[in-house]
């Protein structure tokens, strides 16, 4: 026999386990350029195979203009249609709901553009019925949680924000070799940033020294991502694809891929047992930077001293062997 038995006869298989032993600790929405670098569609699915998180809703956002991975005027669009396809893949179609948000940036930090992303993340903010805290999960622009914060400021007391963005500190880290211009993802929305850093909202930011960390080899791909079912497949091909079109461009990624919208997944559902916090990360307390508009930051706040978490270091082994023992699970009990 491949399981262990029982009188009762044969242990459910993992994933099954998995689902019965574990339950819900928080809330997510998750916002994320799904149509852009596909390390945020390894993100969602590994988000979604997650039972210790109840992901509440899937946002759609937008690149900027004229972005290689989508040159479209539809990228928010786009990428709630990619995020819908991942659903499929892992057996979940309808099981969460897939939300597009704004196509554009914000067009100044006073002026919000509302939607149906915007109105979700402040219904679910404000709900009163749930003790589960709630975290927003940002792996692109910020511009539908700096949108809704400008609808209804409430929100910052009723949520945390974990976002995958912004350049390194000062005394911190070291911008990569050959870096110029605002980093990628603060780079999409500017005007966003600049209201969230200067808002109430708790922020847990993972800049790009930290997320440049979650390297992934290719023959790890290959031996751990691939095999796993449509899913595997799915998302090794949309990384794969990635390397054709940077190799057509004579761009070499070499041996690793950088996936860096996963720690996500690492700082919302992998948390401790008891007194419940990513606790094998490691972070330090920093005052909130103003945005520049070049996307530097200026140390001077602009509305007065609020502390923020900038993470520092990732626990990657918890993270990666997390995420390839789920795939492999779900591989397994879906046949």
């Amino acid at each position: 026999m491949n399981q262990i038995e029982t009188d009762a006869g044969a242990l459910p298989p993992i994933e099954a386990e998995l689902q019965r032993v574990v339950r819900p600790r928080a809330r997510v929405i998750i916002d994320n350029d799904f149509s852009g670098d596909p390390d945020g569609l390894v993100q969602l699915a590994h988000h979604v195979l997650s039972p210790s998180v109840e992901i509440r809703a899937i946002i759609g956002s937008h690149l900027r203009p004229g972005d290689p991975f989508d040159p479209s005027e539809q990228t928010s669009t786009n990428a709630a249609a990619a995020a819908e396809k991942v659903l499929d893949l892992l057996g979940r179609t309808g099981s969460i709901p897939v939300i597009a948000g704004s196509n554009v940036g914000l067009s100044d930090r006073t002026t919000a553009i509302r939607s149906a992303a915007t109105d979700l993340i402040i219904r679910e903010a404000l709900r009163d019925d749930t003790e589960l805290p709630l975290f927003v999960a940002c792996g692109a622009g910020l511009t539908e949680i700096a949108s809704a914060y400008l609808l209804e400021p409430r929100i910052a007391d009723r949520l945390t924000l974990v976002w995958i963005g912004g350049p390194e500190h000062d005394g911190i880290a070291a911008a990569p070799p050959g870096t110029s211009g605002a980093e990628y993802n603060l780079a999409i929305d500017i005007r966003a940033a600049q209201v969230i850093f200067d808002s109430r909202i708790p922020l847990w930011q993972v800049p790009r020294d930290a997320y440049r960390q979650t390297l992934f080899s290719w023959a790890e791909l290959l031996t751990s991502v691939r095999p796993h079912g449509a899913i595997g497949r799915h998302l090794y091909a949309a990384l794969a694809g990635v390397a054709d079109m940077a190799g057509r461009h004579g761009i070499d990624l070499g041996e690793t891929y950088i996936l860096g919208d996963s720690p996500l997944v690492l700082l919302t559902a992998l948390h401790s047992s008891f007194e419940p916090d990513p606790s094998s990360s490691a972070w330090v307390t920093r005052t909130a930077p103003r945005i520049l508009p070049d996307g530097s930051y200026d140390p001077t706040p602009r509305q007065g001293p609020r502390p923020i978490r900038v993470y520092t270091r990732l626990d990657l082994r918890l993270l990666f062997a997390d995420f390839t023992a789920k795939l492999a699970a779900h591989a397994a009990a879906a046949g």
